[in-house]
């Protein structure tokens, strides 16, 4: 067995991808947020949050590498590193980058060509949701909510997947922002943008239904007269991993076939 034998995931996209190439023997921990695979959760320990982990515990564990994800996570990192340990941070906002984050994890494992395929098959399906997008009678406008207080909307690689779905990205000017803050904007925005539906996936809490149903600037979009509004899973739309191509994309093209039917 080449390469790390003992890796230590602070996000589960990491978790996922090595589940899917059949290398999770090799994962000794694991996030507390991990929800895919559902195996992943009750066979492995949990010793991370998001922004904090449990140095000890990691420690102990005797982990060749850590992998992570985010600047947010830097703390983490130089904690980690400091002790001595190998953390690789991954810092992905693009499909693009997703993908090819997908490669060097497999590579690292000796499971290139098998990463390579199973991208190469999601690429591939990139491509044919695009062409199917052009099908559609119209490509609704979409308010994606990321956080509620203050309003954040999606981040890069959700405004693609909203595009790659056939909807189009009410603030696709912001998606280059790779910091949360720099994408936070306000309810009158929201209601001058008027979308066609609202997809809210708040990162770490259930979305508040009332709370979006009853925003004041919002009650004259087409999407709170027509009732278009969804909620989808954090694990499958802002996790950059595996998770987007799976059932993030595939959810979105379900929600805009239903606006625009």
């Amino acid at each position: 067995m080449t390469g790390p034998q003992r890796i230590v995931c602070l996000t589960e996209e990491p978790t996922e991808m090595l589940y899917l190439l059949g290398e999770e023997d090799r994962i000794v921990g694991i996030s507390a947020y991990t929800v895919r695979p559902p195996r992943a959760k009750k066979e492995k320990p949990k010793v991370s949050a998001f922004i904090s982990g449990n140095l000890k515990k990691i420690e102990s564990l005797k982990p060749d590498l850590v992998i992570g994800f985010s600047d947010i996570q830097g703390q983490l990192a130089k904690d980690l590193i400091e002790r001595g340990l190998n953390v690789l941070i991954f810092n992905q906002r693009s499909v693009s980058e997703i993908l090819d984050n997908m490669v060097i994890i497999g590579s690292l494992v000796g499971k290139q060509k098998e990463a390579a395929a199973l991208t190469d098959s999601w690429r591939s399906q990139i491509e044919d949701w695009r062409k199917e997008a052009i099908s559609l009678p119209r490509r609704p406008k979409v308010f994606f909510q990321e956080w509620d207080d203050p309003i954040i909307t999606g981040i890069q690689w959700v405004s693609e997947a909203i595009e790659i779905a056939g909807g189009e990205d009410g603030f696709s000017h912001l998606k280059n922002e790779k910091l949360a803050k720099n994408r936070i904007i306000t309810a009158d925005e929201v209601g001058t943008t008027n979308p066609d539906v609202i997809v809210g996936s708040w990162c770490g809490k259930p979305m508040d239904w009332d709370w979006v149903r009853n925003k004041p600037e919002w009650q004259k979009t087409e999407a709170l007269i027509n009732g278009k509004i969804y909620e989808l899973d954090p694990s499958i739309i802002l996790q950059p991993g595996p998770a987007l191509f799976l059932e993030g994309i595939p959810k979105l093209r379900e929600i805009f076939r239903e606006v625009t039917a």
